[in-house]
């Protein structure tokens, strides 16, 4: 069966659009090429990273997986801990992007590498499978038979293999490679061959695990062959437990993996522009409004251990040095892409422009290109870079993209008319219409951009430039040809220009920005301070940073090192509401603001605020505890106890495991047998009715017992705790301990520890007829 479908360049990358029509549309990355400026180096920078990295140790997983000898070993790190192949992937589309955007032929040579090397992987493989996931024949063999629970017995599988399936996308959709295209499609079938297999209901099983945009590159091919079962497969590949309350309005997202969600209502409304469902629309309209406004920090990131924080809630933000995820912003951008080319609002260019300066600008280290997994807006911590050796995380794969796509959404445009999003230096070279625009602007440094327009012939079009939220109303100002021209726009609009334009016609556009402050969502006395929308933030020292460059341990993405108390942090102390006036410019330094009358303690008063995408290597505060002269002595009591609690149960931490979140129980390498996981008043848990382990480290052996952390009303739980096989407790939970959370320990036998060899598996197993208690924290103690 065939899907009609109406054919234009929907997309940046070429590809084709759907039965519901856009408001605007993207360029093509090839006609938009950046200027100097911070983005085109960032580019430039990628690209080296890019090229160091040897494909063919990328490829060593495919390969191995697929019968052959690899050329290479494969990389360390996640590439060989279970998650192998997904870099490969991700490199595709890098490549794929890099090449679009920049020319260069020496990024195309290394893309047709990888495919040709690929290819013979699918080949071999004979049923259009192409991954890196180990053991993939047995285990596939499983899934498609039907033992849908056995999917968690791998490292999110259906993950790790999307990154794959979207590169052979994109390396057709950005550079028209006709190979990709047809080991796109064989891989395409595969997927319809297994979800036309399995129920409904084994569908639903599986996909409770992360499976990154499945239901998106489905339905990408279903609008590239016009084949009705693709679109079919990628329906099925959509899991309704988190698609049916988003199209109700409800927001059920407290504490779910945040990255594991985005993605999906990627494909929700790659479905919805294929179809036009309304539902499936509604979904991704009100989850980007929902975690945009109520479930993102200033920078645009969300997540706190990579999980949403409760929207009402968000001190774990603040003390947590697992902050905001890069993949998930990577991912929040290109669902706000597909929202603006639908609509056309400039409230979605307005997030997007906040997150890619603060948030995917700021994660890539300038001068060695390394990556950034973790945001922290805990006040005093710091960010840890990849290496292209070492590092081979989720947020190094989205990382090689989000540098090489900075051209994608500055322009865009209907068939007649032009749209200016962006203030980045740049051309654009709109051939259909004899058109060329050049934007030369300093901008954030400076509040002015100049756009000249080169056109073979004179033409009537709008030019409908951005009027940003954060520019006053009135404030704006457009001179054409040097002369001031009027315009009914307001702040979060087009100021469109309708004239018959010229060659050599040029437009100065000037934009005020103003200083700001603005609060965590849930009105929490934290603040951010803004000028314009760039987040300003300040360098408090360079102490205590440990592997401040990842090695390649497997919590290397984790900035370890000492988290400094937040009592002994720079706050803002002011009996007045309105706190910006008080952050001042320091005169001859752009973009450089001083806060002193209002910083307190004292020694920190000469800190500057700067750019935060222009702050690195360094610890930093973004986020600012506000407080008046009477709150201030309460405070300081209050968190002193809190504090002390926390620093002395840290020290004593040896290895921490947060039962049911995802990438915590990952990187303790869970196993598990009849298992269940949820979340009772905020905390996540796991129970069993068979049994459920971890590993945990103590390479110094100097573990001395085992705190676990259950809730009170558990009760009737009959179940073991082993280390390394041996029991060390039977547990017999008969009454209740009440409505609350409370920890128990458990000595370690010191004869388990000497035999131990640096490694504790934790297994909790239910006795016959009964359950585990649910755990909420497994500590290891010295």
């Amino acid at each position: 069966m065939k899907i009609k479908i109406l054919i234009g360049l929907s997309l940046s990358f070429c590809s084709l659009s759907a039965q519901t029509p856009f408001a605007v549309q993207a360029f093509k990355s090839q006609e938009v090429q950046l200027l100097s400026s911070d983005f085109s180096k960032a580019q430039a920078t990628d690209l080296k990273y890019m090229m160091a990295l040897e494909p063919d140790r990328l490829l060593a997983p495919y390969l191995r997986e697929a019968g052959l000898t690899p050329k290479a070993t494969n990389y360390k790190n996640w590439e060989s801990d279970g998650l192998d192949g997904h870099i490969g992937g991700h490199y595709l589309t890098a490549l794929s992007l890099m090449y679009a955007s920049t020319g260069d032929v020496k990024v195309k040579e290394r893309l047709n590498y990888m495919l040709q090397e690929l290819k013979k992987c699918q080949d071999k493989n004979g049923d259009g499978y192409l991954g890196g996931v180990p053991g993939s024949k047995v285990f596939w063999a499983k899934i498609f038979n039907g033992e849908v629970e056995k999917v968690s017995e791998k490292w999110v599988p259906f993950y790790n293999i999307h990154k794959t399936f979207a590169g052979l996308r994109d390396a057709w959709l950005y550079t028209q490679n006709k190979q990709a295209k047809a080991m796109l499609l064989k891989f395409a079938n595969w997927h319809v061959a297994l979800s036309s297999k399995l129920t409904d209901k084994q569908m639903e099983t599986l996909l409770r695990t992360e499976y990154g945009g499945v239901n998106e590159v489905l339905a990408d091919v279903a609008a590239i062959t016009g084949d009705k079962k693709y679109l079919l497969a990628a329906q099925k590949f959509s899991q309704k437990a988190i698609l049916n309350p988003l199209i109700k309005h409800e927001d059920k997202l407290d504490n779910l993996h945040a990255n594991t969600q985005i993605p999906k209502i990627i494909g929700f409304k790659r479905i919805a522009e294929i179809d036009g469902n309304e539902d499936y629309n509604q979904a991704a309209r009100f989850f980007w409004e929902t975690v945009t406004q109520r479930r993102s920090v200033a920078i645009g990131g969300n997540s706190v251990r990579e999980h949403f924080n409760p929207a009402n809630n968000f001190s774990s933000m603040i003390s947590s040095e697992q902050g905001p995820e890069t993949c998930n912003t990577y991912n929040m951008l290109k669902l706000t892409k597909m929202l603006y080319q639908s609509e056309g609002l400039v409230n979605y260019i307005d997030y997007y422009e906040r997150a890619l300066y603060n948030h995917i600008l700021s994660t890539q280290q300038p001068e060695t290109g390394g990556f950034v997994y973790f945001t922290p807006m805990r006040p005093g911590h710091y960010r840890v870079y990849s290496q292209p050796e070492t590092s081979m995380w989720c947020c190094v794969g989205s990382g090689i993209e989000n540098h090489a796509k900075y051209n994608e959404l500055i322009y865009a445009h209907t068939a007649k008319n032009l749209y200016v999003n962006l203030f980045i230096p740049s051309v654009l070279n709109w051939n259909e219409k004899g058109l060329t625009l050049t934007q030369q602007t300093k901008f954030p440094e400076e509040e002015v951009t100049l756009l000249k327009i080169n056109i073979k012939k004179p033409a009537t079009f709008s030019l409908n430039i951005r009027y940003p939220k954060w520019v006053d109303t009135g404030l704006m100002k457009i001179k054409v040809n040097k002369r001031e021209v009027k315009f009914s726009a307001k702040p979060g609009s087009y100021a469109a220009i309708t004239q018959t334009w010229k060659n050599g016609d040029e437009v100065e556009v000037t934009l005020p920005m103003k200083t700001t402050t603005e609060q965590l969502p849930d009105g929490s006395n934290y603040v951010a301070v803004l000028h314009g929308p760039i987040v300003l933030a300040a360098k408090t020292d360079t102490t205590n940073m440990k592997d401040l460059y990842a090695d390649d341990s497997r919590f290397g993405h984790v900035a370890n090192d000492k988290q400094y108390p937040l009592l002994g942090m720079p706050i803002f102390v002011s009996e007045q509401q309105n706190l910006a006036k008080y952050i001042k410019p320091v005169a001859g330094k752009p973009l450089t603001f001083s806060a002193s009358k209002i910083i307190y303690p004292a020694q920190y008063k000469s800190l500057e605020l700067i750019p935060f995408y222009k702050l690195h290597n360094s610890r930093y505060v973004i986020y600012w505890q506000t407080e008046n002269e009477n709150q201030l002595k309460a405070r300081q009591e209050k968190l002193a106890i809190e504090e002390e609690a926390l620093a002395k149960l840290d020290a004593q931490t040896i290895d921490l495991v947060y039962p049911g979140e995802q990438q915590p129980e990952s990187d303790h390498f869970m196993k598990s047998e009849k298992s269940e996981s949820g979340v009772n008043n905020g905390k996540h848990w796991r129970d069993a009715k068979a049994w459920f382990s971890y590993q945990l480290a103590d390479a110094k052996k100097e573990a001395k017992k085992l705190q676990i952390t259950y809730y009170g009303r558990d009760t009737k739980r009959l179940f073991n705790i082993l280390i390394n096989g041996e029991i060390i407790v039977s547990e017999n939970f008969k009454s209740s301990k009440g409505d609350k959370f409370y920890t128990q320990d458990y000595e370690i036998p010191a004869a388990l520890l000497e035999n131990a060899k640096g490694v504790l598996v934790v297994k909790f197993e239910a006795l016959q007829g009964s359950a585990t208690a649910g755990i909420y924290e497994v500590r290891l103690i010295r």
